[in-house]
């Protein structure tokens, strides 16, 4: 009985989780659908454009914290308006402006990673809500190789 329980919560989970992915794709390809839109409709919205998109560390040793500051520039009409920033990992922490940037306008989003407890290749990125369209964006994201004392 305890078995088919368990294979029905897999099955469950399975399910949801290739629903999840789909939806996820079919987002995509409506983001890329309106990033391809004219400029008439994206009037009037902030947009968010780093000059770099990934930082790589190098090497670095297990347990050191590195930080690395991202450039960006709003590139649309409105102000830009960060309202959170995530990481995919608690690690990894970013820091970004609290106040409006102004069309044209540049700023920094800090990203400070801990490799306390890490060990090998290690990818981390970060996902950022804004006032823009759409309102997650993809932010940068960083890279290193963490090697034991």
């Amino acid at each position: 009985m305890k078995q088919l329980f368990y294979i029905l919560i897999s099955a469950g989970v399975l399910f949801t989780a290739c629903q999840s992915k789909a939806s996820k794709e079919a987002d995509g390809q409506t983001a890329a659908n309106v990033s391809a839109a004219p400029d008439s409709i994206k009037a009037g919205t902030a947009e968010m454009t780093f000059e770099q998109t990934v930082h790589n560390f190098g090497q670095i040793t297990q347990g050191e914290k590195v930080e690395y500051a991202f450039k960006f520039t709003n590139t649309g009409k409105e102000d830009l308006v960060i309202q959170d920033a995530i990481s995919s990992c608690g690690c990894t922490v970013p820091e970004w402006p609290k106040e409006p940037v102004k069309p044209g306008q540049s700023g920094y989003l800090k990203v400070v990673f801990d490799s306390h407890g890490k060990e090998g290749y290690t990818e981390k990125e970060i996902s950022i809500k804004a006032n823009t369209n759409p309102p997650f964006i993809q932010g940068p994201k960083i890279q290193c190789t963490i090697v034991k004392n």
